[in-house]
Parts: structure tokens; sequence; C-alpha cells
């Protein structure tokens, strides 16, 4: 696939975006010592620069390995009030206020992370982590974290995606280096959620299930549901980049403040693409583990 195949340095890509931050601009929304710590990493004329990263040592080394070089730690984030959105307690139902909510937090996390990569001149963000905390201001306020490790092509090779901005990743620096092996490189970090009310039971139909084996066709089909809307939106944005599959997919499960009959389902993967039908795959080697 043409739009994701590597080039060269400043070639620029016809989807690419125009209004992407100039360097030494961060978008509105970060705050200023962000400009000034990423400027500590640059290189610049009387300033040696350094790097600073989350990678384990082993990591690091199979980073640099496939022709990448860790640039900084970036990071995002967004501290989001959650509103209130009724719900029936006899009726399975996406609350899609709620929905939008975790969603819109998450990406206003993972735009700031990318801005500080586009910052530092990155192709990709690896190792990705999408955290969220809550602290005692309310029950109904949360903070959503975005952060991984800035790199950057070696040989000048851009890797950005479709869309112009740096390609981010959850995979370990282990499985990005057998990702790239394989002649796949990574687009972005996809994500779809649900927010979904799960009906309770009423009094007659709890009587009449008791002591009995016996599956609750309401509750299955309202899970059921509820993942498949995840998985498709996750699915939704891969193709958005053009993406030839999904990798390392995992579904989470969280009910956050909101009590046991309503679950977030989260689903999340590491889009990627082929970018050579040619390339020939490593055989995998026999590795004995000597910790016991």
């Amino acid at each position: 696939m043409t739009d994701h195949h590597p080039q060269p340095e400043g070639a620029p890509s016809p989807d690419e975006p125009t209004g992407a931050p100039a360097p030494g601009h961060l978008p509105e929304g970060l705050p200023p010592d962000a400009n000034r710590r990423l400027a500590e990493l640059e290189d610049r004329p009387g300033h040696k620069g350094m790097f600073t990263s989350d990678l384990s040592v082993n990591e690091f080394l199979l980073i640099k390995e496939v022709g990448f070089h860790p640039l900084g730690f970036v990071m995002g984030s967004s501290i989001y009030h959650i509103g209130i959105q009724t719900r029936r307690w006899s009726q399975s139902q996406e609350l899609s206020k709620l929905t939008e909510a975790m969603y819109e937090a998450r990406q206003l996390a993972m735009d700031r992370m990318d801005a500080e990569a586009t910052e530092l001149g990155a192709d990709g963000v690896v190792g990705v982590r999408l955290d969220v905390n809550y602290y005692e201001w309310g029950s109904d306020t949360a903070e959503f974290i975005a952060v991984g490790t800035a790199v950057k092509s070696e040989d000048g090779t851009s890797y950005r995606n479709r869309q112009g901005k740096p390609f981010t990743s959850d995979l370990s620096g282990q499985d990005f280096w057998v990702l790239m092996q394989t002649g796949h490189v990574p687009l972005g970090l996809v994500m779809g959620t649900c927010v979904y009310h799960i009906a309770h039971r009423g009094v007659g139909q709890t009587l009449r299930n008791a002591g009995r084996n016996v599956e609750l066709p309401n509750f299955t089909q309202a899970l059921y549901e509820a993942r498949e809307l995840a998985m498709t939106r996750m699915q939704d944005e891969a193709n958005a980049l053009d993406a030839t599959g999904i990798v390392g997919v995992r579904l989470e499960e969280k009910t956050h403040m909101w009590g046991d009959h309503t679950i977030e389902f989260l689903s999340l993967g590491t889009a990627v693409a082929d970018t050579a039908v040619d390339h020939t795959i490593p055989q995998p080697q026999t590795i004995i583990s000597l910790d016991g």
C-alpha cells in the first residue's frame, strides 16, 4: 500500500495536513513548562541535548537495532468532568453522552502527547500507555493521561502516518522490534469505547431462575452488543489510517464511578500496514531461559 511506504524525510505526503504546529510552537492546551522541558532535549548551538525514555535497557537496544533513536519521554493530560446521563433501571442501552466523554478525554490526552512528539520532530511514539486517575476533587472528575517515548528514524526515513502525525503504538520494545522485522510499520494506537448500562433483573425473573443453571440472555446480549460497539469503533479508526491490520488488541472493562450495572468497554490496539510484499520474515529461533 503506497500510502504507508516510508518516504525520504522532507518529502511531503499528499495527505499530510498543512496545519501542523511549527517547531518551537506548542498548540493551545499544553503548559508553558512543556516547551521548556522539550527544549532541553534538543541539540542547539551552545546546548547538547539528551534523551529521556521509559524504555527498559533491552527495549532501548532493540529500538536502536531497527533504526530508531529515542528523543524524549512525551506525555499528554486532560482533567475532565464527566457528566450525568439518565438511564432506565430495566433497559439495557448505550449511554452515548458518557461514551463521548470518555473518548474525548482520552483523545485530548493523546493529541497533547502527539504535539510534544511533533515538537521534537519525532516519527512516532512507542510504548504508549493510557491511564485514568481519580482524585478527591469529586467522583465525577478524572485525569486521563497518555505517555510514551518519542522516537525518530536514524536514516532520515519518515514513518509518519497518512494523517501527517507521528505513529503511536502501545507495543513493547520487543514487540516493536519483531513487527519491524516482518516488513510492517505501526500507524497509530486505535481505540473504541462504549459506556453501556446493563438492565437489572426483575424480582420475578430472579425468583424463576433461583437454583437453576440457565443462561441469562438479556445480560448476554447486552454485554455482547457493548463489546461489538467498542470493537467496531476501533476498527473504524484503523480503516481511517488505511491499516492492513491491528495487533496487540485488548478489551478492557471498567465500572469507574458508575456502579456495577454501568460498564465502559474499551478496545485498544496498534494499527499496522504491510510496506514490503516481498519481505522475508526471519525464522523464529528457540531460546532457552536460564532463569529457572
